[in-house]
C-alpha cells in the first residue's frame, strides 16, 4: 500500500494551492524540536471544505496545533478524545467553525484535522510543533528528515501515469513547482560538532562558540521535490552522556512537568563475538504489494524497491550459517511462501530459494501482512533454531495496533524458546513508523529504514550479524543521587542491546534538588557470555531551560508508549495512566485530541477524512556486476570457476583458468580466493554487506584448499592487480 495523501486537501481530495513551507528546527544533542508552517492559498472561485494529514515519526511528541485563518489565530487544547469529539460535533451544529486534531483510528503515525471553510481568495497559515529523537546511522551521523508526503504531490514532468495518490497532480516541470521551502535550523552540543551536511542546497554552515553550535539555512529558492535530510556529525558521539532539563516553573510540584526531567544516552562497548551463533530460524517477510514497483526515490525512477528488496534477499541467503533453517513469505492481499515449513540451509535449499527470489514481482495486491504473520507464528518452533524474522514493507497496514499486538502476544508466548525477534525495515517514503518500529519494539528486535539513495543490503546485513549475536541478559539500571533524590523511570526498563546501538533512557527526578555543584550517578548493567559489564556515567544536577521542554515531553511520550496500546485495546488502568500524562504534558495520545472552536464564523465543518491508493507499475532494474557475484556463492562460502564468475569479474574464463598457479589445484579454490580478493578490492566501502558471506569464504579456504593456500592468495593478488593485503584470508 502507498502512502496516504498528505498536506491540506478538499474534501473532493483536489490539491489546495501550497505557496510555501516554513520550519525552524533546533536539535540539541540527540533530540530537535521542530514547528512546521504551511501556507495556503484558496485560489478558486467557491469556497473549500478542507483538511489537515500530516504524517510524521511514531517516536514524536506533538504538543502544539494552531491555525491562522484569514487573520484569526486559533490554538487548539488538547482534550480527552471522547470529549474532543463531542466538543466538536456540538460546535458543528450550532454553525461554529471547529479544529479537530487527532491520531488516525488504525494507525499511530498519522494526524487529521478539519480546518474549516477556506473562501474564495482566503489564506490558511497551519503549525504543527513537535519534539523528538533523532535516529543514529551506522556511521555515527544523527538524522533528520523533512518528509515529501508532507505536502500534496505534484507530478514532475518524465514520471509515468500514477503516481501513488487519487487526486489530481498535474504534470510539470520541477521549475515550475508552486511551492518552496525555508528551513532554518540551529544545532548545539556538548561533544561539539564535527560537521553538518545536507543533501539540499544550503547557505554557509555558521559554527560558533568553539563549533558547540551551529547554523544552517537551506539556499533561497528551494523547490520542494524531495526529501530534506540533515546529517549532524559530533565529535564524540559515543560518549555516554545525561541531559537534565528543568521543569516548567508554573507547572504543579511533584508533577512530570514541574519536576526536572533526565535523559540518558548510552553506547554499551559490547564486545562482538568471534564465533557468532551457527543456529536459527530466518523467516524473511517480504511486501509484494503493487506499490512495491516504485521508486525509491523521485531522483532515479530506475531504482525500483522491488529490485532492492530482491537483491537483498540475495544477500541474506548467501549470508547464512550453514545449520540454520530458513523460509521466504511474500504478501499483499494474500501470501505465499517458499516452503511449507522453514528448511534446513543447504546447497540445494539455497538454490531453489535464489531461483524464486529472482522471478518474484510485486503482483499480490494491497498490503495485509497481519495473516502471513499468523502463519509463521503458527508453526512449531524449531528446538534450538530460536525464530529471527525479518520484514520488509513500504507501506502501512489498517490495523497497526493488531499487528503489533500479534508480534507482541508471540514474542511473550514462547520465551521458553529465547528470543523470537523482529527486524523490521521500512522501504523508501512514507513507509508507517507506527508499524516498523511497533513490531521490533514489541520483540525485542530493531527497525531500519531505508529511503533516498541508501543501500537496502548494508541495514538488512548488519540486523542478520545482531541477530547472530549472543543474546545480552540480566539488564538493570541503577541509580546513585543525593540523599532526598531519586530517579522514577519513564521509559521501559531495557531488556535489548545490541552491538553498537544507542540506548535512551527517560527519568523524572523527584524529591529535593541538591546545590549547583552536585553530581549523579547512572549505572547501565548487563551479562554476556557469563562475563558481567558496567556503564557508569556521572553527570551534573544542575538543570537546564529549554523552551520547548523537549525532554519532558519526550519522557512524557516515552511512557505513554510503554501503555498506549491504541484507542480501543488499551487496559483501564493503563488508560488513566496514558490520559494523566498526555493531558499533564500536552502530548497528544490516542485517547486524547486538539481541539479548537471558532465561534466568529458561522460556517460548518464538514466530511471525514478518506484515504486512497494507485500502485504505480514500472520496469524492473537490472542487477550489477556485484550482485551477479553474490548470487553466485555456493551455501558453504565457495565460488565455481565458471563463465558466471568470469562475467562478474569482468574477465574473460579463460585467462583466469590459465592464471591458475598450481594445475593441480581446485578450480573452486581459485575461484573462492578471486572472489574475495575482488571483493575487497573492488567494494571495500560495502564491506558491511559483504562481510558475513566473506567470512563463510574464508573459513572454507582455510578447510579446502590446504598447503595451496598461500600460493593462491598471492597469483590472485597478482593476476587482479589488486592491493588487498593477503592477511585478510588469515584465520
Amino acid at each position: 500500500m502507498v502512502s496516504p495523501p498528505c498536506g491540506l486537501l478538499t474534501r473532493q481530495k483536489e490539491p489546495v494551492p501550497l505557496k510555501s513551507i516554513s520550519v525552524t528546527l533546533s536539535i540539541r544533542d540527540f533530540v530537535a524540536g521542530v514547528s512546521a508552517t504551511l501556507n495556503y492559498e484558496n485560489e478558486q472561485a467557491v469556497p473549500l471544505e478542507v483538511f489537515f494529514v500530516f504524517p510524521m515519526d511514531e517516536d514524536s511528541a506533538v504538543h502544539s496545533f494552531e491555525a491562522l485563518v484569514d487573520g484569526k489565530k486559533i490554538v487548539a487544547e488538547l482534550k480527552e478524545k471522547s470529549e474532543a469529539r463531542t466538543n466538536y460535533e456540538d460546535a458543528i451544529s450550532q454553525g461554529h467553525q471547529a479544529f479537530l486534531l487527532e491520531e488516525d483510528d488504525e494507525v499511530g503515525d498519522t494526524f487529521s484535522c478539519n480546518v474549516g471553510n477556506l473562501a474564495p481568495g482566503a489564506k490558511a497559515a497551519l503549525t504543527l510543533k513537535y519534539v523528538q529523537e533523532l535516529p543514529l546511522e551506522a556511521d555515527g551521523a544523527l538524522r533528520y528528515v523533512l518528509p515529501a508526503i508532507l505536502n500534496p504531490r505534484y507530478k514532475l514532468s518524465g514520471e509515468g501515469v500514477g503516481g501513488g495518490l487519487h487526486v489530481k497532480t498535474p504534470p510539470i516541470p520541477a521549475k515550475d513547482v508552486p511551492y518552496t521551502l525555508s528551513l532554518a535550523a540551529t544545532v548545539s552540543s556538548q561533544h561539539g560538532i564535527k560537521s553538518v551536511q545536507c543533501n539540499c542546497p544550503v547557505g554557509p554552515i555558521q559554527y560558533l562558540d568553539d563549533k558547540t553550535s551551529a547554523q544552517i539555512s537551506l539556499a533561497d529558492g528551494h523547490k520542494f521535490d524531495r526529501d530534506v535530510e540533515l546529517l549532524v556529525y559530533y565529535s564524540e558521539v559515543h560518549t555516554p552522556s545525561v541531559a537534565v532539563e528543568m521543569g516548567e516553573p508554573a507547572a504543579k510540584a511533584d508533577s512530570l512537568m514541574g519536576d526536572p526531567s533526565t535523559m540518558v544516552s548510552f553506547y554499551p562497548n559490547i564486545p562482538e563475538a568471534q564465533s557468532p551463533t551457527a543456529c536459527g530460524e530466518f523467516v524473511f517477510l517480504m511486501d509484494r504489494s503493487g506499490s512495491m514497483h516504485c521508486p525509491m526515490n523521485h531522483q532515479d525512477p530506475s531504482r525500483l524497491r522491488i529490485g532492492a528488496a530482491k537483491e537483498t534477499l540475495i544477500w541474506l541467503l548467501k549470508s547464512l550459517p550453514m545449520g540454520c533453517y530458513f523460509n521466504i513469505y511474500g504478501f499483499g492481499s494474500t501470501f505465499e511462501a517458499f516452503f511449507p515449513e522453514s528448511v534446513k540451509y543447504t546447497q540445494e535449499t539455497m538454490e531453489e530459494a535464489l531461483k524464486r527470489v529472482k522471478s518474484m514481482d510485486a503482483n499480490l495486491g494491497g498490503t495485509e501482512i497481519l495473516a502471513p504473520l499468523k502463519a509463521i507464528y503458527s508453526k512449531a518452533p524449531i528446538p534450538g533454531h530460536p525464530l529471527q524474522l525479518f520484514v520488509f514493507t513500504d507501506g502501512e497496514v489498517n490495523d497497526t495496533f493488531s499487528v503489533v499486538g500479534e508480534v507482541k502476544r508471540n514474542g511473550q508466548r514462547h520465551r521458553l524458546f529465547h528470543n523470537r525477534r523482529c527486524f523490521s525495515f521500512g522501504i523508501g517514503e512514507g513507509a508507517s513508523t507506527s508499524l516498523i518500529k511497533g513490531i521490533a519494539r514489541a520483540s525485542g528486535g530493531a527497525a531500519e529504514f531505508i529511503t533516498g539513495n541508501e543501500r537496502m543490503q548494508s541495514k538488512a546485513l548488519r540486523a542478520l550479524k545482531r541477530s547472530l549475536q549472543p543474546v545480552v541478559e540480566d539488564i538493570s539500571l541503577s541509580w546513585d543521587l543525593p540523599a532526598g533524590l531519586s530517579a522514577k523511570l519513564l521509559s521501559p526498563e531495557p531488556t535489548v542491546i545490541f552491538q553498537g546501538q544507542r540506548l535512551i533512557v527517560y527519568a523524572q527526578l523527584t524529591g529535593t534538588m541538591p546545590p549547583a555543584e552536585a553530581t549523579g550517578k547512572v549505572c547501565l548493567k548487563y551479562t554476556l557470555q557469563g562475563k558481567q559489564f558496567e556503564n557508569p556515567v556521572a553527570f551534573s544536577l544542575q538543570p537546564k531551560s529549554d523552551a520547548n521542554l523537549t525532554i519532558h515531553r519526550l519522557a512524557a511520550k516515552s511512557f505513554i508508549q510503554t501503555k498506549d496500546v491504541g484507542f480501543h485495546e488499551t487496559p483501564a488502568n493503563d488508560k488513566k495512566d496514558v490520559l494523566k500524562i498526555s493531558l499533564e504534558c500536552g502530548v497528544i495520545s490516542s485517547h486524547t485530541a486538539f481541539i479548537a472552536i471558532n465561534k466568529d464564523l458561522n460556517k460548518p465543518v464538514q466530511g471525514p477524512l478518506t484515504r486512497s491508493d494507485v500502485p504505480s507499475p514500472m520496469l524492473f532494474a537490472q542487477y550489477d556486476p556485484l550482485v551477479q557475484l553474490i548470487s553466485l556463492q555456493k551455501a558453504d562460502g565457495s565460488w565455481d570457476l565458471n563463465e558466471g564468475l568470469a562475467t562478474a569479474l569482468g574477465m574473460s574464463l579463460g585467462d583466469i583458468q590459465a592464471a591458475l598457479p598450481v594445475k593441480s589445484a581446485d578450480s573452486s579454490g581459485w575461484a573462492t580466493v578471486l572472489a574475495v580478493t575482488w571483493l575487497h578490492d573492488k567494494h571495500k566501502d560495502k564491506k558491511g554487506e559483504w562481510e558475513l558471506l566473506e567470512r563463510k569464504a574464508v573459513a572454507w579456504i582455510h578447510s579446502h584448499a590446504g598447503s595451496a593456500r598461500d600460493g593462491l592468495v598471492k597469483a590472485a593478488v597478482d593476476f587482479l592487480k589488486s592491493s588487498v593485503d593477503p592477511a585478510v584470508f588469515a584465520p
